[in-house]
């Protein structure tokens, strides 16, 4: 049986889970990773996309976000019934360079996991079993080694084993609707625009990627039906759900679909075991905010041990990690209920209630100072 110590241990090698282990080396702490699959890598052509917003970006290591296969955007179009009526929000009126970075998920996270030194990434291991000490955690992997830790950090994604080893529970719930990816060319250039239609029954979202294409989240019921035309027919759909407003859109890859669900986990600390990201809570996506909410619980967490750790106090104390509960669960919250209501808003069932909102929309584009402060918020950045 071979023994490590790693004072933290992050459980999982995605996106979030690689920075959080980032940002806490970062700031002074020993840090080590357990991820079950094989090493990230990059591909250009991923469909997985990322929104990462400038706030959320704090928690990357400083110039990962320069690799010429992520995408500034500094404009954003949120329409329903007529484009005349779009709220715009845009990086000048947000006093910023740009709203945020579209990244291919699989190149950002094989750079996350390239920047980490090798001997503290552990790929294609398994957590078994834990045991519980006074001052630690004994982590059983499936290789026969055994990872001995103060502190656990669990970024194993939505259905988190490590989640359930500690006990807690999740409120979870689907949509009836299902999304659909892909890669489309448009008949216009993208401008380092994204754009997003509401429908009665869907959500439509075109998101600006290298190469002058665009990265398509279509969220609808009838999703497996899109998915079943052929190129032609289905191109022809997308343009009819933009209203023409882009010129002809063609899709030029595979359509791949997921299902649409949101969950937030009853508690994000258990003992020595804390949940971040997707092991935590996940939304639906209309808003781009799942890897923004990860990103933001990362450092908050790194944020909470520090001061701890410079004042002297045990960073492990369940005290201290009850702070980081508090502030993140609230914001996830918050986060969750407000793209649920986004989500059924707009949709027939409701009667009257879809005008209001696109009336809203109207109201919020005219306001300068409101939208302002909505797209910082948005951004994760402070009012100045």
């Amino acid at each position: 049986m071979s023994l490590q110590r790693w004072p933290i241990t992050v459980v999982g090698g995605g996106v979030v889970g690689l920075a959080a282990a980032q940002a806490l080396t970062a700031a002074g702490f020993d840090v080590g990773v357990i991820e079950q699959g094989p090493p990230p890598v990059a591909d250009a052509h991923d469909l997985r996309m990322y929104a990462i917003a400038p706030g959320a970006a704090q928690a990357l290591p400083a110039g990962v976000l320069d690799d010429p296969a992520h995408q500034v955007f500094t404009d954003m179009q949120v329409w329903h019934a007529e484009r005349a009526g779009a709220l715009r929000f845009t990086a000048a009126e947000a006093r910023a360079p740009a709203l945020g970075w579209i990244a291919p998920e699989s190149v950002l996270r094989q750079a996350l996991w390239a920047a980490l030194p090798t001997h503290r990434c552990w790929s294609g291991a398994s957590v078994v079993d834990l045991t519980h000490h006074d001052d630690g955690l004994s982590l059983m992997l499936d290789d026969g080694r055994v990872v001995r830790s103060q502190l656990v950090v669990a970024c194993d994604g939505a259905r988190s084993p490590m989640r359930a080893r500690a006990g807690i529970d999740v409120h979870a719930w689907s949509y009836p609707a299902r999304g659909l990816v892909a890669d489309i060319r448009a008949g216009q250039p993208h401008a380092q625009t994204c754009w997003q239609r509401f429908l009665p029954d869907s959500v439509v979202a075109l998101l600006p990627r290298q190469g002058g294409h665009y990265s398509l989240v279509w969220s609808t019921p009838e999703a497996d039906a899109l998915a079943a035309l052929d190129d032609a027919a289905f191109g022809a759909a997308l343009t009819a759900a933009f209203g023409g407003e882009l010129g002809a859109l063609d899709v030029c890859s595979p359509r791949r679909l997921f299902p649409l669900s949101a969950q937030h986990a009853e508690a994000y600390v258990a003992g020595r075991i804390v949940l971040v990201g997707d092991a935590a809570h996940t939304v639906h996506p209309l808003a781009g905010q799942g890897v923004n909410l990860g990103l933001g619980d990362a450092l908050e967490l790194v944020s909470v041990l520090r001061q701890a750790r410079d004042a002297g106090r045990d960073w492990t104390q369940p005290r201290v990690l009850a702070r980081y509960q508090r502030a993140r669960r609230a914001a996830n919250a918050e986060m969750i209920a407000l793209t649920d209501a986004l989500s059924r808003g707009f949709a027939p069932s409701i009667p009257g209630l879809s005008d209001v909102l696109d009336q809203g929309l109207r109201w919020v584009n005219q306001l300068t100072p409101v939208k302002a402060l909505l797209i910082r918020r948005a951004m994760g950045l402070t009012q100045n």
